[in-house]
């Protein structure tokens, strides 16, 4: 299980971080108050902030995985992990080489978008760039021209399909690790406890959290601190270190040798975010080989604020006052007119009340069940 401290190290900012955090700098965007721009039913209002800030956000090869996400790509590699849990949207698991597979993005993901009248899905990258050029995003169907939007689960959404893969996969593993989360965020932060009572459950984080800092069970372990470090102290004791410089570097270099391909300025960018990525992480080993390995803590990265999906205590609108207006005035063209059950598809029997922000999968394209994997797990 993974949040947004796990991709803080590749110089992403998390979301509530005060001074830094997104939240904090959307004052531009002059939207009601700051998780409104992931919510379902301002977007059906005003759609125009979101499509604004997801040029900011859309996976374009600026930010590259760091060594967190290529250690459970060795995971992956060594037949040890059954499925990633994460609750990112910035696709950096996929950029790993983490096959979608092994993956649940439990907040939506971008490489897919779903047209908001007629449900017609599309692929992210057929979208991206009217996003780029500064334009809502239309249905091509005949006789729709509704607004597409990408699959990231918004305030007021259901999760993808493949989130309750989890009923499945946890009574199977045999480990969990939760790395770079406060445990705040439900239902995703709920399921850490969905393991059998006896399996280890290690949570890597800047701080403890969750239920490894209140009722903690007695295999629970914790490891506070840097996350980098402490997973890089992890992988020297399990003597993978240069395994895990080989899957960073041959990948890394796959990665480059297809952009050479179709070179801009975004990619040569980062090329050289990469290469020095790739120089930070045999930096870092190199300290932790100098260093006492039980001394170090790992780090979440984690926001400082708690990450919260209940809405109480936000001064929200009356967004029905927002759909009357659209409505008379025709603010907004291609977007359903009211807010009910019947405008998303019945997904679960949970409804998601919580932003997007620290994860990233809905592809429902991809619903293939893949609990009938092998139960030796991490």
């Amino acid at each position: 299980m993974a949040g947004a401290g796990i991709s803080t190290p590749s110089g992403i900012p998390d979301f509530r971080t005060p001074g830094t955090g997104l939240y904090d700098n959307l004052k531009q965007y002059k939207i009601p108050y700051p998780e409104a721009i992931f919510d379902i039913e301002y977007f059906y209002y005003n759609p125009r902030p979101f499509f604004t800030l997801a040029k900011e956000l859309y996976p374009s090869g600026q930010w590259r995985p760091n060594a967190v996400h290529y250690f459970v790509r060795l995971l992956h590699e060594k037949g040890l992990l059954l499925r990633m849990y994460t609750q990112n949207i910035d696709g950096l698991e996929r950029l790993a080489g983490i096959p979608p597979a092994k993956l649940v993005e439990a907040h939506g993901t971008f490489s897919m978008a779903t047209c908001q009248r007629c449900r017609k899905s599309y692929p992210g990258e057929e979208i991206k760039g009217e996003i780029f050029d500064k334009k809502l995003p239309r249905c091509k169907k005949t006789g729709c021209n509704g607004i597409v939007k990408p699959d990231i689960v918004f305030f007021g959404e259901d999760l993808p399909r493949r989130f309750y893969l989890y009923l499945s996969d946890f009574p199977q593993a045999d480990l969990l690790i939760v790395m770079g989360t406060s445990l705040e965020v439900e239902p995703f932060a709920g399921i850490v406890d969905s393991t059998r009572l006896y399996v280890p459950r290690l949570l890597i984080n800047r701080d403890a959290v969750g239920p490894f800092k209140k009722q903690r069970r007695m295999s629970d372990v914790t490891s506070e601190g840097d996350l980098v470090k402490n997973v890089l102290s992890m992988v020297k004791m399990l003597d993978w270190t240069k395994e895990l410089l080989e899957v960073q570097q041959t990948h890394e270099s796959r990665s480059r040798e297809q952009q050479t391909h179709q070179p801009n300025e975004t990619l040569v960018h980062s090329d050289q975010d990469s290469e020095s990525k790739n120089k930070a992480t045999e930096q870092a080993i190199v300290e932790s080989k100098s260093s006492s390995e039980n001394s170090e803590k790992t780090t979440t990265g984690a926001t400082s604020k708690p990450q919260t999906n209940n809405l109480t205590g936000i001064n929200r609108p009356n967004f029905r006052s927002f759909h009357s207006l659209a409505k008379s005035n025709s603010v907004v063209r291609g977007m359903p007119r009211t807010v009910s059950s019947s405008v998303l598809p019945s997904i679960g029997s949970q409804s998601y009340r919580g932003v997007a922000a620290d994860g990233d999968s809905s592809s429902s394209s991809s619903s293939e069940d893949d609990s009938s994997e092998e139960s030796s797990s991490s």
